[in-house]
């Protein structure tokens, strides 16, 4: 299992860089419980994360993936949720084993790193900050920093474009079907962490150019 060594090498950050889930599930229960709607379960919360705060909130408020909440209610408590997340986003959310290593080995030899990421800009670098990483990434690009997010492949493009790179001579790292997506548009390799938050379904599945278990493993990758 191995990649053509990249120039440019992005990382996702929820499920991938960060396991945020405990403050992600205890921010949407308690907007939940503000407007009188049942707590969810923290692995059905986990099966929602990933396309942005908008998608993961109408799926807590619907209890559907595929759910899109009433307008009016939406608004109320996007507007709590976002309150309720900015004082918690970093409480209990760490590092996932692995990741310090892993960035201080791409460090070490070189490569550009930037993140990538579908959650607003407002708690991407705080969060960065509070976890000792945000000095490591050369970009940052969030869900609201283009007009497009992941899937869609803008995000990876502009990257490339940035540190005038080749995609061909760029490498993803991520945990979803988003990232893999959004790297297979970009003509970018993409490599996914088995530990992330692919809605609850194996990421071999979406046929990665690689799968492992910790960015501690990064060298075995490289020829």
């Amino acid at each position: 299992m191995s990649i053509r060594t990249p120039e440019l090498i992005l990382l996702d950050l929820d499920g991938t860089l960060v396991d945020s889930m405990p403050d992600l599930a205890n921010s949407v229960n308690e907007t939940l419980v503000a407007f009188s709607i049942a707590k969810r379960e923290i692995n059905s919360i986990r099966n929602w994360v990933g396309n942005g705060i908008e998608k993961l909130l109408h799926r807590a408020i619907t209890n559907d993936i595929d759910g899109e909440a009433e307008d009016k209610l939406f608004e109320k408590a996007y507007i709590s949720f976002m309150d309720i997340y900015n004082k918690n986003m970093c409480v209990k959310s760490v590092c996932y084993p692995g990741v310090r290593e892993g960035i201080d080995y791409l460090k070490e030899k070189g490569f550009i790193i930037g993140c990538v990421t579908n959650k607003s800009d407002q708690f991407v670098r705080p969060i960065l900050e509070k976890l000792g990483l945000i000095d490591d990434m050369s970009i940052i690009i969030a869900g609201d920093t283009l007009p497009k997010k992941k899937p869609d492949p803008l995000p990876l493009l502009h990257a490339a474009s940035f540190f005038e790179t080749d995609p061909k001579n760029s490498l993803m790292i991520g945990d979803s079907v988003n990232d893999v997506k959004a790297a297979r548009a970009a003509n970018f390799q993409i490599v996914c962490v088995s530990y992330g938050y692919n809605h609850g379904n194996d990421i071999l599945d979406t046929n990665p150019d690689a799968v492992i278990d910790s960015l501690a493993d990064l060298p075995q990758l490289f020829n």
